[in-house]
């Protein structure tokens, strides 16, 4: 699942093909919604919330979740998406093409009232309502919590997925399914993790290593077997859940 760095990337890219452009083509290919035209309106802004976009057009407000599999393509109308069945809207403003593909949620919605579909969500890693006092409370407000799974609660921060979650374990030396009352500086933990998320905001090459260079961007996900990069243990992990969890057994406990 795309974590909220790759979700306000991709309102960057919506707002910069979009925003301020008059749609000369909407398209819904969801049934709910396929009456839905907004052909002819103007793009006012587009935003993200966590992990949810919302593109404002006049009274409407498109709202997406990309999930697991989900993603915007930014073309122009002559070298469209070739997606095909996967698309679920398509938006042209011009020579501008945006395609949303296997969105995992896509509504049209009330604009005066699209942000209570993310009224659950705590505060926002990329957002202006960022708080890390809320966040750190929101945090060890179960201190029994297993880490991975408070990390991974949206209703605490929103916006850490399951790098991000794996990585802030390695780096404050804890099990995933150590509880969150380990933590010796939990304001600590949220700060990074709104650092982390922050620095890779505009990135395509994630990296939490501060390496760009490819093989180098991560501590421990994805790395299964590998040796760890500071003691040289082999990297573990277990996908009996519902997240496959990474760490490295001699340097988190």
């Amino acid at each position: 699942m795309p974590e909220g760095d790759t979700v306000f990337h991709t309102a960057e890219k919506l707002r910069e093909a979009l925003e301020g452009k008059t749609l000369t083509r909407c398209d819904v290919r969801v049934p709910r919604y396929a009456t839905v035209d907004l052909t002819g309106q103007r793009v006012d802004e587009v935003l993200s919330r966590g992990k949810h976009l919302f593109i404002r057009v006049g009274d409407a407000s498109i709202h997406s979740h990309l999930k697991m599999d989900g993603s915007w393509r930014v073309t122009t109308r002559d070298r469209p998406s070739r997606a095909g069945h996967r698309i679920r809207i398509i938006l042209e403003a011009g020579d501008v093409q945006a395609a949303g593909i296997d969105l995992g949620v896509l509504e049209i919605l009330d604009r005066a009232h699209d942000e209570d579909v993310v009224a659950h969500l705590g505060p926002d890693l990329l957002g202006p309502d960022w708080d890390p006092q809320l966040a750190r409370a929101n945090l060890t407000a179960d201190p029994d919590r297993p880490l991975a799974e408070a990390l991974l609660d949206q209703r605490v921060m929103a916006g850490v997925g399951n790098v991000y979650c794996n990585e802030l374990c390695f780096i404050f030396g804890h099990l995933p399914t150590a509880p969150v009352s380990a933590l010796k500086d939990p304001l600590r933990v949220v700060q990074r993790a709104r650092d982390m998320l922050w620095l890779n905001r505009s990135r395509t090459n994630r990296t939490t290593t501060g390496d760009t260079r490819r093989g180098r961007q991560v501590w421990v996900y994805g790395r299964a077997g590998e040796p760890c990069r500071r003691c040289g243990t082999a990297i573990r992990s277990d996908d009996s859940g519902d997240r496959i969890a990474f760490w490295c057994p001699n340097c988190q406990r």
